[in-house]
């Protein structure tokens, strides 16, 4: 296949506006048609939801860099929905999330719209990755090291594919494209949130709760996406969609399930 015969569909969860996003736009340009179907507003931690029996307004937004867009009213899996289903000429050959202001690493992975979206376009069949940039430092996010991390890792997939039933979740540094100290092939690791709940009360007298709080890192977890990070290097996880405990399973097969469960000719326990 061609590069022009190629299509490449964009998402995020940050919003069809954001930086992010226009800075991987710019960095798959030439790789295929590209095509941008993303959220109107910021949707941030919004997981894997899906708008169901109401709909979605899409509209073209232009953006900058003469890039045009479609935004929806959707979470970000419905904006892969819709797109495949419904507003792309043709089935995408890759799916590209991102690229996300912050990390998605660890159990970020059970909230992200970013890796959500991509999972979705796993599910469905098609090559897709998630690209995220953790901050650097005072908290600020560049989009340098993950928009080319982006481009390398996007042709890899097109001209190599991938597994069926997997897809990639990429984080990069907060930094220039030459002070990446290189790429690890890396697992999960750990992030402990420090959550709090601050209450108050509505104008109305009811009872409000915010949830606050964030991500703090523990950069000594070897082979990890969090040590990638720390030590300034690009991370890409393999991700399976499959998410069978299979050591569980086999503890799980010397318990008496089936004798609990079985009809017994007894009648019901009585308690």
């Amino acid at each position: 296949m061609t590069t022009d015969e190629r299509l490449i569909l964009l998402t995020n969860d940050d919003g069809v506006r954001a930086e992010g996003l226009v800075r991987l736009a710019e960095a798959l340009d030439g790789l295929g048609a590209i095509h941008v179907v993303a959220p109107d507003r910021q949707r941030s931690a919004i997981g894997h939801a899906i708008t169901l029996d109401t709909p979605l307004k899409v509209e073209e937004v232009a953006l900058s860099a003469g890039l045009r867009a479609l935004a929806c009213s959707g979470t970000p899996t419905d904006c892969v929905m819709v797109a495949v289903h419904g507003l792309l000429p043709a089935l995408p050959d890759l799916v590209v999330s991102g690229i996300n202001h912050g990390a998605n690493m660890g159990e970020d992975l059970t909230y992200s719209g970013t890796v959500s979206a991509a999972m979705e376009g796993a599910l469905m069949g098609i090559p897709s990755m998630a690209v995220s940039a953790a901050p650097g430092a005072g908290g600020r996010v560049r989009y340098e090291a993950a928009a080319a991390a982006a481009r390398a890792i996007a042709r890899l997939v097109l001209d190599r594919g991938m597994a069926p039933g997997t897809l990639l979740n990429v984080n990069a540094p907060s930094c220039a494209v030459d002070e990446i100290q290189g790429a690890s092939v890396t697992r999960l690791g750990y992030r402990d949130y420090a959550i709090t709940i601050q209450e108050s009360t509505s104008h109305t007298g009811e009872r409000l709760c915010t949830i606050q709080g964030g991500p703090s890192d523990h950069p000594g977890q070897p082979g990890t996406d969090v040590e990638a990070i720390a030590a300034g290097r690009v991370s890409v996880t393999p991700v399976s969609l499959d998410l069978t405990a299979s050591a569980l399973m086999r503890d799980l097969a010397s318990w008496p399930l089936d004798q609990l469960l079985r009809p017994s000719h007894d009648g019901p326990r009585q308690e």
